[in-house]
């Protein structure tokens, strides 16, 4: 099958999208929501690998019915240059790691490095509703926003600008919001939202404004401490529907000569090596879920790659979850999980 080539840039990427796929797609029994809404089964892409609407609808006819639109931003931004998918080797013994080294081959895991690139939002929009268009029933479209905050912006303008974005997204038909309040190759406050429950309250609570009949979701980092992952979720937990996690994990990443990459920036990991920690987070957020009462939903994504995996994310009470690194490396993997079940 078709997938994305890391050996090209971001934007050669986007503009050599595979067409959808025909052909039979195995059932899955039962009843599933997102957000509360109807649809065929929890299987979703997170925004990562939706470059555009034909990104999005290639993998919506692979298996996959939540479908999230890549993080989009209310002006133009060019993506980071090459290497934006670096495979890296993980040291098993060491759960978060202060460097990671490179690897020819794919091991599982890789770093991350586009920067939340975005095309001009007259651009999106009319990609988004083109794509809702063109969905069936049973498909939910979230769309990925985030503000762009200048050197002298106010949380209150950061608030704006991810209101602004908010609305346009569900103006052009989007289902429902991912506020993305995580980017782990990002050091402006976007990027960081999340660590500042404060801030992060104060956007939720702008983002809800803007959109009060679409279910608004914020994704989310990794949380080091647990005491701050309360802090987090009882400052937004009144404004949204749903929380997603985990958004990768920061290191700096070396190449086999000994080099710093990225200008010794850290940047984010994801696959396989990040799974322990994010089932260690979901485990947090629904306890804190339970002891609140709060009709908050969980969504799992990070390190997830098999049914098993969908089996414990539901145990643990996710109502869906979001695939990235594994499905771009398979795209057929939504496919394969639906035939063996879960």
């Amino acid at each position: 099958m078709d997938r994305y080539d890391i050996r090209k840039d971001y934007a050669w990427n986007f503009d050599h999208a595979p067409e959808p796929v025909v052909g039979d797609e195995p059932a899955v029994h039962g009843d599933w929501t997102y957000c509360g809404q109807s649809v065929d089964s929890p299987l979703g892409i997170a925004a990562g690998p939706l470059l555009n609407g034909r990104w999005l609808l290639y993998y919506a006819s692979l298996g996959f019915d939540i479908l999230t639109y890549k993080t989009v931003r209310a002006r133009e931004r060019a993506s980071y240059g090459l290497p934006n998918l670096q495979p890296i080797a993980w040291p098993n013994e060491v759960a978060l790691p202060e460097e990671v080294v490179t690897t020819v081959a794919m091991e599982g895991n890789w770093a991350i490095s586009f920067g939340m690139p975005s095309k001009p939002p007259r651009f999106w929009q009319d990609d988004v509703a083109a794509a809702r268009e063109r969905l069936a029933k049973g498909k939910f479209l979230s769309v990925s926003v985030v503000a762009t905050p200048g050197l002298d912006d106010s949380i209150d303008d950061v608030a704006a600008d991810y209101a602004r974005c908010a609305r346009w997204a569900a103006d052009s038909g989007a289902d429902g919001v991912e506020a993305n309040f995580s980017c782990p190759n990002v050091s402006s406050v976007d990027g960081q939202l999340y660590l500042n429950a404060a801030d992060a309250g104060l956007v939720a609570a702008r983002l809800r404004e803007a959109i009060p009949d679409k279910p608004l979701l914020l994704k989310v980092g990794h949380f080091a401490e647990r005491d701050n992952a309360q802090a987090f979720f009882e400052a937004v937990a009144p404004q949204v529907d749903a929380l997603v996690m985990v958004n990768g994990v920061s290191t700096r990443v070396r190449d086999e000569c000994g080099e710093l990459l990225f200008e010794g920036r850290c940047r984010g990991i994801g696959g396989e090596a990040i799974r322990g920690l994010v089932f260690e987070q979901l485990a947090w957020f629904a306890e804190f879920i339970r002891e609140s009462s709060r009709p908050v939903r969980l969504v799992g994504v990070g390190g997830l790659g098999q049914a098993a995996d969908v089996v414990q994310a539901l145990g643990q009470g996710c109502e869906a979850v979001q695939f990235a690194t594994a499905a771009m490396l398979n795209p057929g993997l939504g496919l394969a999980i639906r035939r063996e079940g879960f």
